[in-house]
């Protein structure tokens, strides 16, 4: 009985998650700082060689963050589960609803002790400007992003997803305490990935 209460209590919470997630993709695309949204053209769905895979070790960096200081992924080691979040460029469409969404869902990251690392090629300028309009006024996005700009897409590259282009994939990584990485999603540039594939991955990396 409790097993089954449990259950229904997850997919309350992750319906509740999804709501809130619609909500921000539909400010950053449809209000707030809509206008200076650069319109992107069909992309290539993914445009890279996997370099990395599940039951690996994830490669340390060491990447400026917009909030100051430099962050590195083995600072989080044995204290959190990480997810990597990559995505291609500031100021486009689906990155722009992506990151808000997370934004919102604080606390899926946290019943899972899981820090969230947003990462593009962007220069700290430019993430700096994104950043601050992404969020209503009155917020701030709870998570580092990183510039992987210089040497350019160095960590994307080595994550093995850095497009042609030289932008990063839409991509995700679950690594867990021991810096084994547990899920990879790399996604459809194109569109949004699903707040709910991502639950379901953090739900079991506590298990592996």
């Amino acid at each position: 009985m409790r097993v089954q209460k449990k259950k229904w209590m997850d997919l309350l919470c992750l319906s509740v998650f999804l709501v809130v997630a619609g909500v921000a993709v539909a400010y950053g695309q449809s209000g707030g700082f809509s206008e200076s949204i650069y319109p992107v053209e069909k992309l290539k769905p993914t445009d890279s060689l996997p370099k990395l895979k599940v039951g690996g070790v994830a490669p340390d960096f060491n990447l400026p963050a917009v909030a100051g200081g430099k962050v590195s992924l083995s600072q989080y080691k044995g204290k959190k589960n990480v997810v990597i979040s990559f995505v291609p460029a500031a100021w486009t469409p689906v990155c722009s609803g992506q990151w808000p969404g997370y934004n919102i869902s604080k606390d899926l990251f946290d019943k899972h002790d899981a820090i969230l690392l947003g990462i593009t090629v962007d220069n700290i300028p430019t993430l700096y400007a994104w950043t601050k309009q992404m969020c209503n006024p009155n917020e701030k996005l709870w998570f580092p992003v990183l510039s992987d700009f210089y040497p350019h897409g160095a960590v994307a590259s080595k994550y093995g997803v850095l497009r042609s282009e030289g932008v990063a994939e839409r991509a995700l990584f679950v690594i867990n305490k021991k810096g084994i990485i547990t899920y990879i999603d790399v996604h459809d540039i194109n569109q949004r990935p699903l707040l709910d594939d991502l639950a379901k991955a953090l739900e079991k990396v506590n298990r592996q």
